[in-house]
């Protein structure tokens, strides 16, 4: 019986093509502007996923807050002393320290100048950091204690200024914090870049980046504003953060509110918390079409059963029961519904991969959120077919026999 009944229906729709295309429209958009919307959403989540990733999820900072505090004084800034202090207290719990120094300033080869960022960092960075080295090494610790003037460049900036990527050993000029030096180039990393990492990075194409000691990077009478860790795997870094604020609030004769904290895992959790509403309530935004669609194949149907109401009468005089009239028109409303969800997810998965790649982004469609939203506009269809299907079923067949 549903056979006949879903051949019945295929016969319905395609005798009326135009008709039907029309009528699925809304659930076309509907389906197809959830799905993207739920893809964007996961997709965008993903992309953070992968920035906190790159930057270390475990991180946090601790420095005195500057807009807040009025009587700011110089012992509010760290000491290298009081770094190494921090990090004996809590040894087993970080996992990585620095000051979180970065400078901006101008680099010369030859007749060669361009912009760089330098970012100070410690020998063990890379256990904390994934840094993908191309050649050379890292910065060792003689390097950090040193202060030695070396340098690990990113391979755009090594072609930028040496013309090759295989720049380790070459030397370039440069000023920080007042003093022109010459650095060598003890290494080659692959800088890691995606769209949101340009974008809040401000990063550009013609700019130079390397890892410094960031010893070399302290302010003067070698003191600096932040304190930057990484706490070990599966360690609380909330309460960690906590406990830590309070100790260098101790130590610094300061209340633990007069410093501005920050750790990667709780703003993660926000984004992560404003990403999931985002795309509730855009996805609630997107499916109002699917009611309009819904209302659409309500009045498409109605229209069916006027013009079939004779077909209705024939049938029910030849035996049709009220229950397969009903199940007729059901079956009719909830395939053409199901078929536009089907064209809505063809035409969202295949945008959306499209986009991924003009983009070079993963793009993420969950298969579960597929089968949900063809299902739903099947439930669609059915739910707003049900009033028509029940006129037609409620036919008197003397009455329908007579209707011309």
């Amino acid at each position: 019986m549903l056979i006949e009944n879903m051949r019945m229906a295929f016969q319905a729709i395609l005798a009326n093509r135009m008709r039907s295309f029309l009528t699925m429209l809304g659930i076309i958009i509907g389906i197809g502007s959830v799905i993207t919307i739920v893809s964007i959403g996961d997709s965008m989540r993903l992309i953070i996923d992968d920035v906190y990733d790159s930057y270390g999820v475990m991180q946090a900072y601790i420095e005195i807050d500057e807009d807040k505090v009025t009587d700011v004084r110089e012992s509010d800034y760290y000491t290298i002393d009081e770094l190494e202090q921090i990090r004996s207290v809590f040894a087993d719990e970080i996992d990585y320290m620095d000051s979180d120094a970065k400078a901006k300033s101008t680099v010369t080869v030859g007749r060669t100048r361009k912009g760089i960022t330098y970012t100070g960092v410690d020998y063990n960075y890379p256990d904390a950091v994934p840094v993908k080295l191309l050649s050379g090494r890292f910065l060792n610790e003689e390097d950090i204690l040193g202060r030695r003037k070396n340098a690990v460049l990113d391979e755009n900036a090594a072609k930028m200024l040496f013309g090759t990527e295989k720049a380790v050993g070459r030397k370039f000029r440069s000023t920080v914090n007042g003093y022109t030096d010459e650095y060598t180039v003890v290494g080659i990393y692959e800088k890691e870049t995606n769209i949101l990492i340009v974008f809040f990075d401000d990063i550009k194409d013609d700019e130079c980046y390397a890892y410094i000691p960031w010893t070399i990077l302290t302010g003067p009478g070698d003191r600096f504003l932040s304190c930057h860790m990484y706490a070990k795997e599966g360690i609380d870094v909330s309460d960690f953060v906590k406990r830590a604020t309070a100790y260098i609030a101790r130590m610094k004769k300061r209340d633990p509110e007069d410093f501005y904290v920050f750790s990667a895992v709780d703003e993660m959790a926000q984004v992560d918390g404003f990403m999931v509403a985002f795309s509730v309530a855009m996805g609630g935004i997107a499916a109002i079409s699917l009611v309009v669609g819904g209302i659409g194949i309500m009045n498409i149907m109605m229209v069916s059963v006027t013009e079939r109401t004779r077909e209705i009468g024939i049938r029910k005089a030849l035996g049709a029961r009220t229950w397969d009239i009903l199940l007729q028109f059901l079956t009719e409303s909830a395939i053409l519904s199901a078929f536009g969800g089907a064209i809505g997810v063809l035409l969202a998965t295949g945008l959306l991969n499209l986009g991924g790649n003009l983009l070079e982004q993963e793009v993420v469609i969950r298969p579960i959120v597929v089968v949900m939203a063809v299902a739903f506009a099947a439930a669609i269809g059915a739910f707003f077919g049900m009033y028509p299907a029940l006129k037609a079923a409620r036919e008197d067949p003397i009455v329908a026999l007579r209707y011309e």
